[in-house]
This record gives C-alpha cells, sequence and structure tokens, in this order.
C-alpha cells in the first residue's frame, strides 16, 4: 500500500513541477494571480498525503511490535500472574518499539488478559508528528493497533501418534545393522521380515528360519525399534508441557492395510509407556503386509474425528504426527511368487534385475508414494477449524543392488499407479524413493514436515515437530 502511494505521489508531483515552471515563467498578471490562489491548496494537499504516508509507515511497525510483544508473552499466560504478564508484554513492546518518528503508548489499563481462553488483547496507540498539516494547525497524527493471540502450548490438546507398521519399517536401522544382516540372512536381506524365507547362515552355531528372529538374536535395531523411542520422546514432552496431565491427551495408533487405535486418547504417560512396549502392536515384533494410506488414513480420520477451538476438555485441539517411510505397498508380490524363475526377471546387470516382465507382477506399480490427497479428509476445514498435521519421514533405504528396490521404489513416477499430482516443478522421471518426501511434504500441515534417517535423528524428529506447533502461536486479530 505504501508503495502505491508513493507511487501516486511521484506521479502528482512531476507534473505540479512542470506546471510551476511554466508558471514562473510567465510574465502574464492573471498567471500569477491564478497562482496565488492555487499554490497554497496544492501544496498543502502533496504534504498530507506525505504525512499520512509516514504515519501509515508508524502503524505498520507499530502493529509488529505488538505482535511480538504478545507472541513472546502469551506462552506464559498459565505461570504467571495478569500484572506480570502486562509487566511483560510493556517490556517486550519497549524493547520493540525504537522508532524516532514517533512516541508509542501501550494502553495496559484495556490490556485483556483470558486465562481461561489463554489469550491476550492488547491496545496500542502512537503519535507521528506532521510537517506540511502544520500549515492547517494539525501538528500530529494519532495512530492505532489492536492484536491478540492465543496459544495453543496452552489450550487443552489431543495428540494422536501414528506409526507406520509396514514390513518396510523393520528395516535395520543403522549401517552396522544392515551389515550384519547382509551377513547373515537369507538372500542378504537388510529386513527383518517376520515371514519364512528360508534358513539363515549360521549365527553362533544357530539357523533362524526367519530374519525378524535373527535379527533379535543379533541384537539389531529396526526402524520400529526407534519409532517406539520417537514416541517416548514425545511423551516425555507432553509431561514437561503439562505437569499436571489436565490439558494434553495422547491416544497411539498404527496404520498398515487399515488404521488401528491401540490406545484412545489419555491424560497419564505412564499408561502411554507402559502401552508402548507391552502392546505388540507397537512394537516391532509384528507388522503388516501390506500398507494402503487410501484406506488407512480414510479410517484414520473416523478416529480422530472433528477438531475443536481447545477451549475445554470437551473441545480440544487436535494434532496427528505421523511417522512412516511413505510408500504405499503389498508385499505379496514379493513372498507368493516362485523364486525358482529368478522372478521373471528378463534383463540382468551382473546380480541386478534392471527389467521385469511387468505382466507377471501387477503390484510393483502399486508401489508408490502416498498420496497427498488422502491426508486431505484429515486436515481439512472442518466447522471453520483445522486438525494439525505433522509428518516424520524416516528415509526409505536406497538399495540399488536389489531387484526387488529396483523393480518398485527405484523405479520411476511415471511408471508407478500414483493417481495424485506432482510437486511443481518435479518431472515424473523421477524415482519413486525421491519422489517420497516431496508427497509427504504435501501430506503435512505448512512447516510440520521433517525428514530423518539416522536412529537419532528419527528418535529427536517427532519430538521437533511436537515442540514446534506447542511453541507457535495464533493471532487472532
Amino acid at each position: 500500500m505504501c508503495l502505491r502511494l508513493l507511487s501516486c505521489l511521484t506521479t502528482l508531483v512531476r507534473p505540479l513541477g512542470e506546471m510551476f515552471r511554466h508558471i514562473f515563467q510567465n510574465r502574464q498578471g492573471n498567471i500569477a494571480l491564478t497562482f496565488g490562489l492555487i499554490a497554497m491548496p496544492l501544496l498543502l494537499g502533496v504534504g498530507v498525503s506525505i504525512d499520512y504516508v509516514r504515519a501509515y509507515n508508524v502503524r505498520v511497525k507499530m502493529q509488529a511490535d505488538l505482535d511480538a510483544a504478545l507472541i513472546a508473552s502469551v506462552k506464559k499466560v498459565d505461570s504467571l500472574n495478569e500484572d506480570q504478564i502486562k509487566v511483560q508484554v510493556g517490556n517486550w513492546f519497549a524493547a520493540q518499539a525504537n522508532d524516532n518518528q514517533a512516541s508509542y503508548t501501550l494502553m495496559l489499563d484495556t490490556m485483556v488478559i483470558s486465562k481461561t481462553n489463554k489469550s491476550i488483547q492488547a491496545v496500542a496507540t502512537g503519535v507521528v508528528p506532521t510537517t506540511f498539516l502544520g500549515l492547517a494547525n494539525i501538528p500530529s497524527i494519532k495512530v492505532s493497533v489492536v492484536t491478540t493471540v492465543a496459544g495453543p502450548a496452552t489450550q487443552y490438546l489431543n495428540v494422536y501418534i501414528v506409526l507406520d507398521k509396514s514390513a518396510s519399517m523393520l528395516l535395520a536401522a543403522t549401517a552396522d545393522g544392515q551389515a550384519a544382516m547382509r551377513t547373515y540372512a537369507e538372500g542378504n536381506c537388510v529386513f527383518a521380515c517376520h515371514v519364512s524365507e528360508g534358513n539363515s547362515k549360521p549365527y553362533n552355531g544357530k539357523v533362524y528360519n526367519t530374519n525378524y528372529a535373527l535379527a533379535e538374536a543379533m541384537g539389531v535395531q529396526l526402524r520400529a525399534d526407534v519409532s517406539v523411542a520417537a514416541t517416548k520422546q514425545v511423551l516425555d514432552l507432553i509431561s514437561a508441557s503439562d505437569p499436571t496431565q489436565s490439558r494434553i491427551k495422547v491416544g497411539l495408533y498404527t496404520i498398515g492395510s487399515s488404521a488401528t487405535e491401540v490406545l484412545s486418547p489419555t491424560a497419564s504417560m505412564i499408561t502411554a509407556k507402559n502401552t508402548l512396549d507391552d502392546d505388540a502392536r507397537l512394537t516391532s515384533a509384528t507388522s503388516q503386509d501390506t500398507t494402503h494410506f487410501d484406506t488407512s488414513l480414510a479410517g484414520l480420520n473416523k478416529l480422530v474425528g472433528d477438531p475443536g477451538d481447545g477451549l475445554t476438555a470437551g473441545t480440544p485441539l487436535k494434532l496427528v504426527l505421523m511417522l512412516t517411510d511413505g510408500v504405499q505397498s503389498e508385499r505379496p508380490w514379493v513372498t507368493t511368487n516362485n523364486p525358482s524363475n529368478a522372478w521373471n526377471c528378463v534383463s540382468w546387470v551382473g546380480q541386478t534385475c534392471i527389467k521385469f516382465r511387468s505382466s507377471d507382477f501387477p503390484y510393483q506399480t502399486l508401489t508408490t508414494p502416498l498420496n497427498p490427497a488422502w491426508c486431505a479428509d484429515i486436515t481439512q476445514t472442518k466447522n471453520g477449524k483445522n486438525v494439525t498435521m505433522g509428518v516424520l519421514y524416516t528415509e526409505y533405504l536406497s538399495i540399488p543392488l536389489d531387484w526387488g528396490y529396483n523393480g518398485t521404489v527405484g523405479d520411476t513416477m511415471k511408471s508407478s499407479s500414483f493417481k495424485g499430482t506432482l510437486h511443481a516443478g518435479v518431472n515424473s522421471s523421477i524415482t519413486r524413493r525421491d519422489y517420497i518426501p516431496y508427497a509427504l511434504q504435501d501430506c503435512a500441515t505448512d512447516n510440520m514436515f521433517l525428514s530423518a534417517a539416522s536412529p537419532t535423528e528419527i528418535e529427536a524428529g517427532l519430538a521437533k515437530i511436537f515442540q514446534q506447533y506447542l511453541g507457535s502461536v495464533r493471532l487472532t486479530q
């Protein structure tokens, strides 16, 4: 607005300058008389515009200063009394309000602090000295702004932690673990699957008929184990944020062929931690052969329900935290075929199959990144409010020597059955693996996506997303 106004002033002043030049060059009496009559109103009009542009700029800065002061202070609305909050807002505002063009005043007597609604409303006024308007006996212009903020960290909140239970989450989580699996597992597989794939090579004198049993014997940490550890970090943060266990509840869920509620939202973090440790549906002791995000996210939407305003325990804000590798897949296409036919490979490079007879493998094209449209039912506006969705992407391992990888996740998006809209600027020749972070970023609420590769990053990642949510506030006015 300011730039448009200045442009208008420039457009006005230039022709005025030309007019004044012609007037001063003209020696005819009627021109001089006319100029004398119109000069003062013209100058006053130009001056009024300049003074009001200055006042507008001051108001914009004052609004930003007040917003910053309330955003910084609303996080203390539960721990400080009203007088203390007013002092803090005043200190923050004074630290920001250092404009030499005006004097700011924070109207402390009109500040409204609601501990029930977890909000602060404040008004600030300013006085901007004038230059040209002083000729009309207007020495200053008064400006005022109002801001209301509310912080989700101080409101009632339900957190829905969702763990991906696909077989791909049984990936050995570390490089050492992957090396150990390649050494001893049947087929040199780095995934600790529960299904029998033949006998392993002897480990400590014993042969294991599933890769999962072998991984357990070797003490290999799996991605599914790291997921549980990441969830525990979030539970610790919830305990610290709500020590009275009165505002924040957490529920535990899984997705695979469908969505399952393992633990409905509870305020007891002890109960949640015990469930994480004891319920096999959440640990690496179980997995699902299929990951159907289309049906599982639709089911999750029903379990989460509509969001509230956070003002009461019965109308909580809702936050979904999903930990996943983002791949829509079905494992039966691997396990139900006969290995003796070399998996119908029609072109090999060394030990790597680079071309399959696709008609024999209908599931290959179905192994594709999640379609962000499936998340829309959860995050869409309902009753004027939205469920917030955070997504932690546990980066899918690139396995270029694995024929199954090359025929599915390592193949292009163009050859997949992905029905969504590709992210802007991304070519369809990108591999499905490389497209996963784009898909999950589009699934998440703005700035609520994080990608993590190592166990340490994964364990900390879900907590980082949760902290980001708690640290946010909403400007409501």
